[in-house]
């Protein structure tokens, strides 16, 4: 697992429990988890829990979801990063899986595009993947755009099992980045 990746305006690292109040900000807020499938976030102690998920996913997959921090004022600003699917999304497990989420005041500034490069490149060049793929809302039209100019390509339409909702799956073979 990789210590940190850095980009121009950003540091990603792994996350931890003196992460939980500002995870907390982030999965709380309504209009962030809009299109996520589960309701936001009520109690900071979930945030703490959902640290653990994923620092057993590093330790169990050696990757995960890292936390954003913005370099200019130092704070976590969301996340970002691959996971390794052990449960079927789209009836497809087993394959590493790019996601990224930001608190609003952040949306719309590039960060998800930059931070998302740092984990593709990584994943081509360190982990030797042939493929990445991911998946977002349809009516998340910010995240969509976002996976369509990183180069994902839409291979098909899907119905969430959490929530029911219209998805869309997406993959970025090695030889397109």
């Amino acid at each position: 697992m990789v210590e940190f990746l850095e980009t121009e305006r950003l540091i990603l690292r792994p996350l931890n429990l003196d992460d939980a109040e500002r995870l907390f900000l982030l999965d709380s807020n309504a209009e962030v988890m809009k299109y996520i499938g589960i309701a936001p976030l009520s109690q900071i102690e979930q945030s703490v829990e959902v640290i653990k998920m994923i620092q057993k996913q590093y330790a169990e997959n050696g990757i995960g979801r890292y936390g954003v921090i913005e370099k200019a004022s130092n704070l976590l600003i969301g996340w970002s990063g691959l996971k390794f699917l052990t449960e079927e999304i789209n009836g497809i497990k087993n394959v590493y899986d790019l996601g990224y989420r930001f608190l609003p005041e952040y949306w719309g500034k590039g960060y998800a595009t930059e931070a998302a490069k740092a984990f593709i490149a990584y994943g081509f060049n360190d982990l030797n993947l042939d493929e990445i793929c991911a998946h977002a809302h349809s009516g998340n039209d910010a995240s969509i755009h976002t996976l369509r100019k990183l180069g994902f390509e839409e291979k098909e339409k899907f119905v969430d099992e959490l929530d029911g909702a219209e998805c869309y799956w997406y993959e970025l073979k090695k030889e397109n980045f």
